[in-house]
C-alpha cells in the first residue's frame, strides 16, 4: 500500500477529530506515504474552510495529492457507475483515485464503496 485515499466520510471524521482518522494521517506522514483526496470528496466535506483547519492543513501538506475530476477520470467514473449500476459520482471517483494510486480508502461508509468495488481495501473510521 502506497498510502491512503480519503472519501468524504473519512474527511469529515478527520475534521471532527476522530482518533482513527488522525492516526492514519500521522502514520502516512511518518512512513512517507501519500494521501490522496479526490476533489469531489473534498467538495462534499468542506463547508467552512475557516473552521475546518484540519482539512485545510491536510490539503496543503506536501504529501497530499488533491485529484481533480478531469475528463479522463470523468469517463472512468461514468464507466464504473454503468458497470456497477450505481449512481454516486463521488464514491466512484474515490474508487478510481484509490485504484490508480494503489491505496486503501479511509471511509465511514464502507457499504456504499463495497457496492462499487468489493475488492477495494477499506479502513473504517
Amino acid at each position: 500500500m502506497s498510502g491512503v485515499t480519503f472519501d468524504a466520510g473519512g474527511l469529515i471524521a478527520l475534521d471532527r477529530n476522530d482518533r482513527r482518522a488522525l492516526v492514519l494521517v500521522a502514520r502516512a506522514a511518518e512512513r512517507g506515504m501519500r494521501i490522496t483526496i479526490p476533489a469531489t470528496a473534498l467538495a462534499q466535506a468542506m463547508r467552512n474552510p475557516a473552521r475546518q483547519a484540519r482539512l485545510s492543513r491536510l490539503i496543503r501538506q506536501a504529501g497530499t495529492d488533491l485529484v481533480a475530476l478531469n475528463a479522463p477520470d470523468a469517463t472512468a467514473v461514468g464507466l464504473l457507475l454503468a458497470r456497477t449500476a450505481t449512481a454516486d459520482v463521488v464514491d466512484a471517483h474515490v474508487v478510481v483515485c484509490a485504484r490508480r494510486a494503489e491505496q486503501a480508502v479511509v471511509t465511514s461508509d464502507a457499504a456504499n464503496l463495497r457496492r462499487i468495488a468489493p475488492d477495494l481495501q477499506l479502513l473504517a473510521v
